[in-house]
């Protein structure tokens, strides 16, 4: 298990969706509708085993395997905008959020997001959900060479900040973020609401089952 950091903590950053807010219901219906009208009839369930932690940028190539042909050009796009309209209308936190961020400010705990979603998307969900003022510390994979598992967003968010990658915590969601939280050699806890995690566990994440455990166990990794 990667709980506590090697270093005594001075960041935690947070995954976006599944993490911050709760968008992978709407997210997932969503874009099972756009894959079906490709010919690959798809649920919110297969959606959501299929690309949760994935860019959109990613899928295409994986839907064209399914399917025998590239996806239409623009496709993304099409579905960026139609992720946009629908988290600004749907979205909500994440249970426990506020009382983590709460309890952070308390600790003095400076904290950054890192996620597969695009500043746009991120610009919707944050103000639907109250979170505007986290915009300024967020930080999207098209920032960088390369997505979730790789770790290349973590290791900007920490550089962004000026605090080495094992004093950082992770909160993630998603089997690729915590490949990628792993592999930037932060510690990451992993926040499975249902099932057995046995993915993020593999991938070397420390499982908890709500936000609500979060700020115990951030005190403990605090210098003494």
């Amino acid at each position: 298990m990667s709980f506590p950091p090697a270093l005594p903590l001075r960041l935690v950053i947070f995954d976006c969706d599944g993490v911050l807010v709760d968008s992978e219901g709407p997210s997932n219906r969503a874009v099972a509708e756009e894959v079906t009208k490709l010919g690959w009839p798809m649920d919110e369930a297969e959606s959501m085993r299929r690309f949760v932690g994935f860019r959109l940028e990613a899928m295409p190539a994986v839907i064209a395997a399914q399917i025998g042909r590239d996806v239409p050009d623009g496709w993304v796009e099409t579905v960026r905008q139609r992720l946009i309209a629908t988290l600004a209308s749907e979205l909500e936190l994440m249970p426990g959020v506020a009382s983590v961020l709460e309890a952070m400010s308390e600790m003095g705990l400076p904290l950054r997001v890192a996620s597969n979603s695009s500043m746009r998307e991120m610009e919707a969900k944050f103000g639907r959900t109250g979170l505007m003022h986290l915009l300024d510390r967020a930080h999207s994979a098209d920032e960088v060479r390369r997505g979730k598992p790789s770790p290349d967003v973590f290791l900007r968010a920490a550089e962004a900040e000026g605090v080495p990658a094992g004093a950082c915590v992770v909160i993630e969601d998603s089997v690729p973020g915590t490949q990628a939280a792993i592999a930037a050699g932060m510690a990451c806890l992993c926040l499975v609401p249902h099932g057995d995690g046995a993915g993020q566990i593999a991938a070397g994440g420390t499982m908890i089952r709500s936000l609500n455990e979060v700020p115990a166990l951030l005190k403990q990794a605090l210098p003494a």
